[in-house]
C-alpha cells in the first residue's frame, strides 16, 4: 500500500478521538443522509470506501437488507481498527484498501459510497476510475464533500484561531484539503476523467453542527484530525496551547454553553 500523505494521516490517538468527538458533531447527520440515498437504491452489493471510523458503515448495516452485501475500506487500517472496536448491527468485511488501487474485480458492486473521504484522494480521476470499474453497469456512485470552508463555521474559526497562535506559518489543513473540494464543474470534470459518461446530480445540503461545550470542538479539530499534525510540526509542545487558544475563539463566537453552528456539504451521486 502507498505511503499515506500527512493531510490523510489518521493515526497514534486520532481515530479514538475522532470517533467520540467529531462523528456526532459533524459526520453523523451526513451520513443518515448517505445511508438513506443508498437504500433507496436496492443495491446487493455495497462497497464503502474511505469508511473511516464507521460511521455511515453502521447506518448502512442497520437500513440495508440483511441479504446485501457490504465491504467497508479504508486506506488507514488505525480508523479501520476503531471501525471494528465500535461494531455494527450486522456483520461487514472490513479490509484496508487504498481507493485509488481497489483489490476487487470489475463489475463487483452495485453502489460505491464515499462519505467525506473524495478530498483526500491525491489523484481524484484515478479513484473516481476505480470506482467506475468496480460499479455493475446502472450501479451508482454516491459521496459527499464539504463545501468551502466560509461555508462550515466552526471550521472557518478554528482556522482563525490557529492563524493566531502561528502567524508566521498558519495551519492550513481544514482550507486546504476536507474544504479544497467544493467546485462542482472540477468534481463534474473528474467523474468524466474517471470515466462516467452521465452527468452527476450534486446537491448542497446544510446542517448543524451541535457541542455541549467549546472545548469538545476544540479539541476535536485540534487533537482528532490532520491539524493536529500541523500543529506538532511546528511546535510539539503548543498543542494544548493551541486547542486552549481555539476553546476561547468558539467562547468569543458561541458563549461558553452549547454550540450550534452551520456546516454545508454538497452531496454527488452519478450513474456507471
Amino acid at each position: 500500500m502507498e505511503h499515506i500523505p500527512s493531510d490523510a494521516q489518521f493515526s497514534g490517538s486520532i481515530p479514538a478521538l475522532y470517533e467520540r468527538y467529531l462523528v456526532p458533531m459533524l459526520f453523523q447527520p451526513y451520513a443518515d443522509d448517505l445511508a438513506a440515498r443508498v437504500a433507496r437504491l436496492s443495491a446487493h452489493a455495497v462497497l464503502e470506501v474511505a469508511a473511516g471510523t464507521g460511521v455511515v458503515t453502521r447506518q448502512l448495516a442497520m437500513r440495508l437488507p440483511g441479504d446485501t452485501s457490504i465491504v467497508a475500506t479504508d486506506l488507514n487500517a488505525a480508523m479501520l481498527e476503531q471501525a471494528e472496536r465500535t461494531g455494527t448491527s450486522r456483520p461487514v468485511e472490513w479490509r484496508p484498501a487504498d481507493a485509488q488501487q481497489l483489490p476487487f474485480a470489475d463489475a463487483s458492486f452495485d453502489a460505491v459510497v464515499c462519505q467525506f473521504g473524495v478530498m483526500f484522494f491525491p489523484d481524484k480521476p484515478k479513484a473516481f476510475a476505480e470506482a467506475r470499474r468496480v460499479l455493475r453497469p446502472g450501479g451508482t456512485f454516491l459521496f459527499n464533500t464539504w463545501d468551502r470552508i466560509e461555508e462550515n463555521v466552526l471550521a472557518q474559526t478554528v482556522t482563525d484561531a490557529l492563524a493566531e497562535v502561528f502567524p508566521d506559518n498558519p495551519p492550513g489543513f481544514l482550507a486546504r484539503t476536507p474544504h479544497g473540494y467544493f467546485d462542482r464543474e472540477a468534481i463534474a470534470r473528474d467523474l468524466v476523467a474517471g470515466g462516467f459518461t452521465h452527468p452527476p446530480h450534486i446537491d448542497t445540503l446544510s446542517n448543524t453542527s451541535h457541542a455541549d461545550v467549546p472545548s469538545i470542538p476544540a479539541i476535536a479539530y485540534c487533537q482528532a484530525t490532520p491539524v493536529r499534525n500541523e500543529i506538532e510540526a511546528r511546535d510539539p509542545a503548543r498543542l494544548e496551547h493551541a486547542t486552549q487558544v481555539v476553546e476561547q475563539a468558539l467562547s468569543r463566537r458561541f458563549g461558553d454553553g452549547p454550540i450550534a453552528g452551520r456546516m454545508q456539504a454538497l452531496v454527488v451521486q452519478v450513474s456507471a
